[in-house]
Formats: structure tokens, C-alpha cells, sequence
């Protein structure tokens, strides 16, 4: 793992621990972190997502949950 790889995905687990709820999946790609990385996190181990469905007026929308893992949390020490 190259060293920039590693400071976006560090970031990218601050993030979510700073988050008890996790974070939204877009809300995460919103702040810059590319699909590719957070699909990375999630096979490490360093992460979970969740689907999770909300009903906003009369329309049910998708959303990905991710939340850090202990192990991740184990990565930021």
C-alpha cells in the first residue's frame, strides 16, 4: 500500500470514528473519498456497510451506512 493510499484512508477511517452513527456512503464521496477506497476499507475489515432504506415524502431511498470497525479503529491506534 503506497504511502498516499494509506494518509486518504486514514483519513477516511477519522471520519468515521468521529461518527458513533457511521457515515452515508455519499456523504463519504462528498468529502472526497473515491469508491474504489471505501469498497477497500470494507474488504480489510476496517469497515462495515449497511443498507438501509428512508422514506422521504411518498419515495423510499437507499442509503449505505458505513461504520469503522474495531479493527480499524486498531489502525489509527
Amino acid at each position: 500500500m503506497n504511502g498516499d493510499f494509506t494518509a486518504i484512508r486514514n483519513r477516511a477511517l477519522r471520519l468515521l470514528a468521529e461518527n458513533p452513527h457511521g457515515c452515508i456512503g455519499a456523504m463519504m464521496v462528498a468529502h472526497g473519498f473515491s469508491i474504489e477506497l471505501l469498497n477497500q476499507v470494507i474488504r480489510d475489515g476496517l469497515a462495515t456497510a449497511r443498507t438501509e432504506r428512508a422514506i422521504r415524502g411518498d419515495k423510499s431511498i437507499e442509503m449505505v451506512r458505513l461504520k469503522i470497525t474495531d479493527a480499524g479503529r486498531r489502525v489509527l491506534g
